[in-house]
C-alpha cells in the first residue's frame, strides 16, 4: 500500500503565489574541495507582450539563455552516511532517489542551471539509470558499475565519463576514505561532452498567478527501508521543503540546507525485486504518485509511454499536476513502502 496515509484532512484551498514580484532566477559565481558555486535569488520582472525564457528543468526564468547552451549532465551521488556532507546536490536543477541493492540508496543529480565546481561523491551506475535519462540525454558521469548496469547504460544516448576518462574533471580527496573520496567539477564536466544538446523539460510549471491546490501539509515522511528513510518539513520562509536524513537536517558541505521546491514521490515496481542486486524500476507504464508543492499535496497517478517520452503527472480529475519552478526532487519508492503525512494543516 503506498497512498498518502497518516492525518491528511480535507481542508479548504487557498491562493499560493510566487513572491511579490512573481518569477525568480538565480545569479551564479563560482569559488573554489571547501566551497562550491553559489547563488543568490533576485526578482525579474518580464515586459508586457514578451515571452519569458525559461530553463527547461527548472521553469525559473532564463533571459540569456544559458540553458539552452548547455546539455543535461547527471551525476550519481553516494548517499550513504559516510558520504554526508555531500557537495553540490543543491545546485541540482533535479535529483532522483533511486533504490539500489540492500534497500539503500543513491542519488542521480542532473544538472543544467548551475554548474558547481565541487559534486560528489561519486559512485556507480544502476540499471536504473538508462530510464533516467534517457529522454534528457547528455552527459553522464559516474564511477564504474558492474558490468550489467555498464551494458544498460551504454544503450542510453548520453556521453559517459568515469574516472577513466575524466581527467582533472574527477579527483580525489584525502580527507576522505575509499569508496567515497571521488568527486568532480561539473564545469569541466560540461565541457567534454561535445556539441551541446540543451534537454528537453521533465515537469510542467505554474505560474505566480496560477494557484496551488491540495490539502495543506507542514511535513511527510518517505519511508525508503534500511534506515533510509527521508523526512520533509514545509518552509513558510523559502517555500521550500527543508529535507532531513538519518535522523538530521541534511546541509551540504558547503552549509546550504537541502530544501527543494518540488517533492514527488512515485510508486514504482523495481524489477527483480527491492533492493536486489540487478534490479530496477520500471518507469514505463503507469502508478501512483503524491505531489509535494507550494505547501500542499496532491494525489496523482504518474504515466510514462516510452523511454524517450516525459513522464506525465495527473490529478484525480486528470489534470497535469503544475509544479512550482525551481528544484524537484523525485523519490522512487516502492509500493511496499509508504509516504507518511505527519503533520498537516487545518
Amino acid at each position: 500500500m503506498r497512498r498518502v496515509i497518516g492525518i491528511v484532512m480535507m481542508v479548504s484551498v487557498s491562493v499560493v503565489a510566487l513572491g511579490a514580484s512573481g518569477v525568480y532566477a538565480d545569479s551564479t559565481t563560482t569559488t573554489s574541495l571547501g566551497s562550491s558555486s553559489t547563488s543568490t535569488t533576485r526578482p525579474i520582472t518580464t515586459p508586457p507582450g514578451k515571452r519569458l525564457r525559461v530553463a527547461p528543468l527548472t521553469g525559473l526564468p532564463d533571459p540569456t539563455r544559458l540553458t539552452q547552451r548547455r546539455s543535461a549532465l547527471t551525476i550519481k551521488i553516494d548517499n550513504t552516511p559516510e558520504a554526508m556532507p555531500q557537495y553540490g546536490i543543491d545546485k541540482a536543477d533535479v535529483v532522483y532517489e533511486e533504490i539500489v541493492e540492500g534497500g539503500i540508496t543513491r542519488l542521480a543529480a542532473i544538472f543544467n542551471s548551475q554548474l558547481p565546481t565541487v559534486v560528489g561523491p561519486l559512485r556507480s551506475v544502476r540499471r536504473t539509470d538508462r530510464e533516467l535519462v534517457y529522454r534528457i540525454g547528455g552527459i553522464f558521469a559516474f564511477s564504474g558499475g558492474a558490468q550489467y548496469a555498464l551494458q544498460s547504460i551504454a544503450t542510453a544516448p548520453v556521453k559517459l565519463i568515469t574516472e577513466s576518462n575524466a581527467g582533472a574533471a574527477m579527483f580525489r580527496v584525502s580527507t576522505r576514505y575509499p569508496p567515497h573520496n571521488l568527486f568532480a567539477n561539473a564545469v569541466l564536466l560540461m565541457a567534454k561532452g561535445g556539441k551541446p544538446k540543451p534537454p528537453p523539460a521533465l515537469f510542467s510549471y505554474r505560474s505566480a498567478s496560477t494557484p496551488a491546490w491540495g490539502p495543506r501539509v507542514n511535513s511527510f515522511v518517505v519511508g525508503f527501508a534500511s534506515g533510509y528513510a527521508s523526512s520533509y518539513l514545509w518552509n513558510g520562509t523559502t517555500r521550500s521543503w527543508d529535507r532531513s536524513i538519518f535522523g538530521a537536517p541534511e546541509v551540504t558541505a558547503t552549509g546550504v540546507r537541502v530544501s527543494p521546491k518540488n517533492v514527488i514521490v512515485m510508486n514504482v515496481k523495481y524489477e527483480g525485486g527491492v533492493g536486489v542486486l540487478g534490479s530496477y524500476a520500471l518507469l514505463i507504464g503507469s502508478g501512483p504518485a503524491d505531489v509535494f508543492t507550494a505547501g500542499r499535496v496532491q494525489r496523482a497517478t504518474w504515466s510514462r509511454k516510452g523511454l524517450s517520452r516525459a513522464i506525465i503527472y495527473k490529478n484525480s480529475s486528470g489534470r497535469v499536476i503544475a509544479l512550482t519552478p525551481g528544484q524537484t526532487l523525485v523519490e522512487l519508492l516502492d509500493p511496499f513502502e509508504n509516504v507518511t503525512i505527519t503533520s498537516s494543516v487545518h
